[in-house]
């Protein structure tokens, strides 16, 4: 049976414009028919720009809103329709919103979910105290969860959503405002948790590094539709095959006339690189860096997802146009 089922799923708001006396409403499309199928055990990154449908889709998986048309099912049930039983199956994670209490210790949290989930005492503390080891929660585990770090406190939400051991997570922006360290180690343990686990995981993120990471396949949407749907290594290969190298200087810094490398920034005592890491590694630009001059810092960051998807877009495009030429020119050919 597979996990998630879409099929021409489609989601539409009617927006209200206008003042007291000379109001209108728009109809605005979320989701414009979207088709995808989900196996148990994939690591799905769901991605796209502001606005593209994402959280829509996810609210709609999760039971949390109706599509206007198509078809929706999460292990079988309908979101929506069956939403109490799907809640026992599914975990849920959403990085702006919490489901821990915020003036109660985490541990005080997990008791009261598993009261809700009406989970077998034994065996909910059996699962308690590995998640509790696993997410390393020992340390800050009775702090009221307003007093936790956001990197803690997302350890916690992770670790609370999966007290009812569900088969698929859904992950909505569970990495937004960390600090790199917590970042890297939630994107480790969700990684570990599909691996070991075979924890069905279904992730929408802004971060290129929580997809490069985290996922094996990229589905990638905008304006409501899917434009790509591929392995991570495949787009990995076709578009995160660039790094932003950014570094500070005690000193005026010299130039860097390098192969795969075009200076986006510079002022005088700092550089902004871009790395085409297919013509240069990473490791010669870093030292060419530190023999440029005395340096303050370095960073190496991903491309903006947005930068990402614009160029897939952009090629999904020219193919469409390409497909569409190709077309054209067979019909006139048939036609002759």
């Amino acid at each position: 049976m597979n996990v998630v089922e879409l099929k021409n799923l489609r989601k539409s708001f009617a927006l209200k414009r206008g003042g007291l006396f000379n109001r209108t409403t728009t109809e605005v499309t979320a989701v414009a028919g979207i088709d995808l199928i989900v196996q148990p055990g994939e690591s799905v990154a769901f991605i796209g720009p502001n606005g593209a449908g994402k959280s829509t889709t996810i609210k709609i998986l999760t039971g949390i809103m109706r599509p206007t048309s198509g078809s929706a099912q999460v292990l079988g049930l309908v979101p929506w329709r069956d939403r109490t039983k799907l809640a026992t199956r599914i975990g849920a994670v959403f990085g702006q919103r919490s489901q821990l209490w915020y003036h109660l210790p985490a541990l005080d949290s997990f008791e009261l979910l598993s009261r809700i989930y009406n989970l077998d005492k034994n065996k909910y503390k059996a699962r308690r105290d590995m998640l509790i080891e696993r997410f390393a929660l020992q340390p800050f585990l009775n702090t009221p969860v307003r007093k936790l770090s956001l990197g803690q406190r997302m350890r916690a939400e992770i670790a609370s959503s999966l007290l009812h051991s569900p088969e698929v997570l859904f992950l909505d922006e569970p990495t937004i405002g960390l600090d790199v360290v917590a970042r890297q180690e939630l994107r480790d343990l969700m990684r570990e948790w599909n691996r070991d686990e075979g924890l069905t995981v279904f992730l929408t993120s802004h971060d290129a590094g929580d997809i490069e990471h985290v996922a094996r396949r990229v589905v990638v949407i905008n304006n409501g539709q899917v434009m790509l749907d591929d392995t991570v290594s495949t787009v990995k290969r076709r578009y995160l095959g660039q790094k932003i190298i950014g570094a500070r200087f005690h000193e005026q810094p010299g130039t860097f006339d390098m192969e795969g490398v075009t200076e986006l920034k510079r002022s005088e005592y700092a550089v902004k690189l871009i790395v085409d890491t297919e013509k240069t590694d990473i490791d010669r630009v870093a030292a060419a860096i530190l023999h440029a001059g005395s340096v303050a810092d370095i960073t190496i960051e991903d491309p903006p997802l947005e930068d990402v998807i614009a160029r897939m877009y952009g090629d999904q495009r020219n193919g469409d146009q390409r497909n569409g030429t190709e077309k054209a020119s067979q019909t006139g050919a048939d036609a002759k």
